[in-house]
């Protein structure tokens, strides 16, 4: 594995900085359900890391149902996540520090993720982190989103840094596979229900929480 020096850290949003996929699994169970789609908790585990549209498109191609269009029923559930976002949404453990170790080295701070602008907007606020980002890009109006790299790429762009040049820390095997596209070197953090997975054999990095993610820990990659 070839290390490249790190320059710039991007984020993933949802299981990076807050633990939304309660929310999104919530969202999804209540309006997918009352379309008719038999959907389980364990069921909204594959689709995770994907934009909303694809999510709700994965199920009306297996489940198809009438009277309300995917376009509709993907915007009911984003819906459903800003409000549960705002009421209830914290940032994960380690995320204030982590944030500040990078900011300490002097690396630029991007956000890269699959969800809307409404539901950016709606977390950053909650969390209090829109001063930390210097460039956040969403893949909302992208032709694909993740596991396609180019909303990492874009991220990179408006950051003026190489992707050999940043680090993408990612909680879902579709992000990772996005930023591994992009050139980026990987830091996987799966949630408790993707830790054995094997497929995040494929991070250059990988830890169980950003609360890990230390001062020693940072400099074993330079």
């Amino acid at each position: 594995m070839v290390t490249h020096k790190i320059q710039a850290v991007i984020f993933d949003m949802d299981g990076v900085l807050v633990d939304s996929e309660p929310f999104w699994q919530q969202a999804e169970l209540e309006i997918l359900c009352d379309h008719g789609v038999p959907l389980t908790l364990e069921d909204t585990l594959k689709t995770q890391g994907l934009r909303i549209d694809q999510v709700v498109g994965y199920w009306y191609q297996r489940h198809p149902w009438s009277g309300t269009s995917p376009e509709l029923v993907a915007d009911a559930i984003l819906s459903r996540v800003v409000d549960l976002i705002a009421q209830q949404g914290e940032a994960l453990p380690g995320v204030d520090s982590a944030i500040s170790l990078i900011q300490q080295r002097g690396w630029a701070l991007g956000l890269a993720t699959s969800s809307p602008s409404r539901l950016v907007e709606a977390t950053l606020s909650r969390l209090g982190l829109h001063s930390a980002f210097a460039v956040t890009c969403s893949a909302e109006h992208l032709r694909y989103g993740k596991p396609h790299p180019q909303v990492y790429l874009n991220a990179a762009d408006e950051l003026r840094v190489a992707p050999e040049h940043a680090m993408a820390i990612e909680d879902s095997f579709n992000g990772l596979l996005a930023a591994k596209a992009a050139r980026m070197t990987t830091l996987a953090v799966p949630d408790p229900h993707h830790r054995d997975d094997p497929r995040f054999v494929i991070a250059d990095h990988r830890l169980d929480s950003l609360s890990q993610f230390t001062q020693s820990w940072l400099d074993t990659l330079n």
